[in-house]
């Protein structure tokens, strides 16, 4: 049987109120397998990152139900929806989102310190989280220090460092030159199917379209498989 990790039913998010008011997701039914990558792609306003921030509990849904792993978020208050997110989410964005004054591997161990997990054990999980992205070499360099692909790989590992079940990506290879993009692609590609992990992506690059498992567009709010 397929191991369902994300599952939206009838998703309708509104944002805004009176003249300002936005029907940004209209009827969404989704479901996502574990070890599929999963390419999410639109014009801008379309509805893309408002539908990412649904499913990664970061916005909760005007109507319908989002399930992850199985549990069902309805009626979860911030905390919880925070700890779910903690539990069985990573982000990964485009600007990647590293402090200049810490080097990789106390980037990555940011992850671990929001749950709390200051432990020995953290410095060792930091450190196989990247050699998994291919930079246990980079350690103790600092942002300024690494490419912009090498920025998005250690973004990458922070992702990974708490083992999540889901990844969400924004527009990973946004500010990537292509050759450097379709490496990081082939990166969540390996991570989704060696790990039965569940990645969906955002993105522009018609380049990337054959490169996941599955390729979904949303136009309007509405989803066109």
């Amino acid at each position: 049987m397929t191991n369902i990790m994300v599952e939206a039913t009838d998703i309708v998010k509104v944002l805004g109120e009176k003249a300002g008011r936005v029907n940004a997701l209209r009827g969404i039914n989704l479901s996502l397998p574990g070890g599929q990558l999963t390419l999410l792609m639109g014009p801008s306003g379309s509805g893309k990152t408002t539908l990412l921030s649904v499913l990664g509990c970061m916005l909760s849904p005007t109507s319908g139900t989002v399930r992850i792993r199985g549990r069902s978020t309805t009626g979860l208050d911030s905390e919880a929806l925070a700890r779910l997110r903690r539990e069985s989410v990573g982000f990964v964005f485009q600007s990647y989102h590293l402090f200049p004054t810490l080097t990789a591997a106390e980037n990555v161990r940011l992850a671990l310190d929001v749950r709390g997990d200051r432990s020995p054990r953290a410095r060792s999980k930091a450190d196989e989280a990247l050699t998994t992205v291919g930079l246990s070499h980079k350690a103790n360099a600092f942002p300024r220090e690494l490419s912009g692909g090498e920025q998005q790989r250690v973004a990458i590992a922070r992702a990974l460092v708490n083992d999540p079940s889901i990844i969400y990506a924004d527009e990973p290879t946004g500010n990537l030159d292509s050759h450097t993009g379709e490496s990081i692609i082939e990166l969540l590609l390996e991570v989704a199917r060696h790990d039965g992990r569940t990645l969906i992506v955002v993105t522009h690059d018609q380049h990337l379209a054959s490169r996941g498992d599955r390729l979904l567009r949303i136009e309007d709010g509405r989803l066109i498989e």
